[in-house]
Order: structure tokens, then C-alpha cells, then sequence
């Protein structure tokens, strides 16, 4: 099924309703995009659309975490983690509250909304916070057991959702563990660790450099923090050189969370695709990932360049 990573979350919260009493929804007015207006629907008493207050809301949802109550704070990424860092560094990580902080509409793909409102910095944010876990699925049913494993655990966690409709990778019998990667397809000449969007990209990438035999080892790191540092090292040790590829900035991200795991334990090239220290702007998905290289083409000769 095609579904886009932020209508998984709205499902999930849905179903978690049901299940679960302690589970409440906060949003910052933008529940129609957001989709936890499906929470909304069927649980009207456990909702509450605070306004155009993110910094509120992250507070509000800190306090009902202290009363017992498992919030899901819901806002787009760039608001979530940029315009409430400061009251989710000191009120949510700093006391580990047990808050979850759902972003949607993270990366370039916002597309026509322009760069004000593109995140691309928001996982270098939230992976800086002591406590935080940092989780950016790559499909509908990866995303859908992510926001329940959320749910599960006990502390601060950052959901990160997109905008655009993705293809399923994964079937329901997938067993999505927090801090544990993934890895999809196998190949000892060079490895692509990727994440979000991205890993369809990725995939379909090393499936054609295998028709041209370069055999790529392919792997999902759907938690950002904390990072499976035992798969990286394995993929250091017995391949050519690491590709990281995200919809997020080179800087503080996903290839950079990877090169501290290399460097301090198998030391191996490693090139990053992802956003190069600029804003984005307003096109379409497909215009913007063509002009910051993130795609099938650009991961395929990247990879080259290292076999080579």
C-alpha cells in the first residue's frame, strides 16, 4: 500500500486510542495535515488543538506526562523541533519526561511550502538532547510500529514523519526494534546506510549496480538515536567504504552520527548524501531532491567513485 509516513501516524494513534486510556493528543492547528485529526474524531475528550502555540503544547504535554498520561505533542517538524527546542530540552529530556514529540512534514519534500517551513536540521537538533530517541521510518508499516514502540517505552522520544506517499517495504511480520538497523539487501563491495525517504531510493540504487555487478550491502537505520553501532562496524569491516543517504542535512545528522562510529571503532571512507549546508526552497518534491542530489543516479556513482 502507498501511504504517506504522517497518515501511518494518524492511523496508529487511532488504534492506540482504543487500546490504551493514558494516551492523549496534542495539536498546534494542524491536525487536518498533521492527520491526528483522525485522533480527534474518535477520541474528541483525549484531543486538545492548543493554537499556534508549539511552545505551549510541548509544555502542556510535560505536565500531562507527569500526571500519568502518555502524550503525543503533533506539529510539523521545522516548528516542532526548532521554534519548541527550548522547552523540549528543559522540560521534556532534562526530567526524561514521558513525551513523544510527532513531527510530519520534515525534509525538502514539503515541496511548494518553501524553505521557511522545510526541516532540515531537526534530527541534528533532537539528537543533541540527552535522553531523546530519534526515530525516522521509512515506510507506512515501519512508521506505524514506530509510534507504537514509542508508545511502549518510557521517555522522550522524536518522530519524524513526511509529507509524500511512499510504497511499502516491509510487511506486517517485520519486527521493528528500537536502536537495531536494518538491513535489506546483502553485498560486501560497498555499504549504503539510509534512512526515511530515502531508503527506497537507496534500494532501487543498488539494485541496478547489482545488474552491473557491483553488490551493495543495503541498510534501513530507522533509529537516528540510539544508533546501532554494532551494524555500522560490521558494514565498515567488510565492505569497501560506507554511503549515508538522508533528506536532512550532511551536518549533525544521519552520515554524521555514522562517521562518529566509524571513526572511533573501524576507520573506512564514508561519503554523505543529503542536504549541503543550505536552505531549501520551493518546487516540487521531485525538482528539489534532483537539485540536492538526492537521487538513484547520484547514490550510484557515489558508490562507483568508492569501488572504484
Amino acid at each position: 500500500m502507498k501511504r504517506a509516513t504522517r497518515e501511518s501516524y494518524g492511523a496508529t494513534l487511532v488504534e492506540l486510542g482504543k487500546e490504551r486510556e493514558d494516551i492523549v493528543v496534542l495539536e498546534a492547528d494542524l491536525s487536518k495535515a498533521t492527520k491526528s485529526e483522525m485522533f480527534d474524531k474518535a477520541f474528541p475528550e483525549r484531543f486538545v488543538n492548543v493554537g499556534i502555540a508549539e511552545q505551549n503544547m510541548v509544555g502542556m504535554a510535560a505536565g500531562l506526562a507527569s500526571t500519568g498520561k502518555v502524550p503525543f505533542a503533533t506539529t510539523f517538524a521545522v516548528f516542532a523541533a526548532g521554534r519548541a527546542f527550548e522547552v523540549i530540552r528543559n522540560s521534556v529530556c532534562y526530567p526524561k519526561a514521558n513525551v513523544k514529540i510527532a513531527a510530519t512534514h520534515a525534509g525538502i519534500t514539503v515541496g511548494p511550502d518553501g524553505g521557511s517551513h522545510q526541516a532540515i536540521e531537526d534530527m541534528a537538533l533532537m539528537c543533541s538532547l540527552p535522553n531523546m530517541v530519534v526515530l525516522s521510518p521509512a515506510d507506512d508499516i515501519e512508521a506505524c510500529k514506530c509510534v507504537k514502540a514509542a508508545a511502549e517505552i518510557d521517555g522522550p522520544v522524536y518522530l519524524r514523519f513526511g509529507r509524500i506517499a511512499l510504497d511499502d517495504i516491509y510487511t506486517d511480520e517485520y519486527d521493528f526494534q528500537i536502536g537495531k538497523g536494518n538491513e535489506l539487501m546483502a553485498g560486501d563491495d560497498v555499504a549504503i546506510i539510509s534512512t526515511g525517504i530515502m531508503v527506497h531510493k537507496s534500494l532501487k540504487a543498488a539494485k541496478e549496480l547489482k545488474e552491473e555487478g557491483i553488490n551493495v550491502r543495503v541498510i534501513n537505520m530507522a533509529t537516528i538515536k540510539p544508533i546501532d553501532e554494532e551494524i555500522i562496524i560490521k558494514a565498515a569491516k567488510e565492505t569497501k567504504g560506507i554511503v549515508t543517504v538522508e533528506e536532512h542535512s550532511i551536518i549533525g545528522g544521519l552520515g554524521d552520527r555514522v562517521s562518529a562510529v566509524v571513526c572511533e571503532n573501524a576507520p573506512t571512507v564514508v561519503k554523505k548524501i543529503g542536504v549541503k549546508d543550505v536552505f531549501g526552497e520551493s518546487g516540487s518534491p521531485d525538482a528539489l531532491l534532483e537539485k540536492h542530489g538526492l537521487t538513484v543516479e547520484n547514490i550510484k556513482e557515489t558508490v562507483k567513485n568508492i569501488v572504484r
